[in-house]
């Protein structure tokens, strides 16, 4: 009777199969949230300095409402009317009555529209409403 030697299992080799899965899904990831972080930078508001402004963390549930030069309101890329406005941040307060809004006023922009907007913001109870600004350009010797 042959009796088979057991023969010593060879140790497992690099295995890149489940290296590039987490590869591709961490790519997919950081596409993603780049996408959603470069919304708010890609409109054509820019908001003016302030020397003694903080960076803060963003929430995810914030509201952001640009409000552009010439007076046009822009929510999540989309351009409304202040009617329009004003019933989905009543609906948001219905639902979340302390939902933060920050508002991002275009430098050039008449604070006639900036007032409006804010005008908007209370009769449809959204209270905590801030304000954006930009981080001052060092100045270079």
């Amino acid at each position: 009777m042959r009796f088979r030697l057991p023969s010593a299992a060879s140790p497992p080799g690099f295995q890149i199969t489940p290296m590039v899965d987490i590869f591709c899904c961490l790519l997919i990831f950081f596409i993603v949230t780049y996408n959603f972080s470069r919304d708010e930078m890609a409109l054509e508001v820019k908001v003016p300095t302030a020397k003694e402004g903080k960076e803060v963390r963003r929430d995810v549930r914030e509201l952001i409402i640009n409000v552009k030069s010439d007076g046009g309101i822009v929510l999540n890329r989309q351009t409304l009317t202040p009617d329009q406005l004003r019933s989905k941040l009543a609906q948001i307060s219905n639902i979340y009555p302390d939902q933060a809004v920050i508002l991002r006023g275009d430098e050039n922009v008449n604070y006639r529209y900036i007032v409006d907007v804010l005008d908007i913001c209370r009769s449809a109870n959204v209270w905590n409403v801030a304000f954006a600004t930009a981080k001052p350009v060092p100045a270079q010797p």
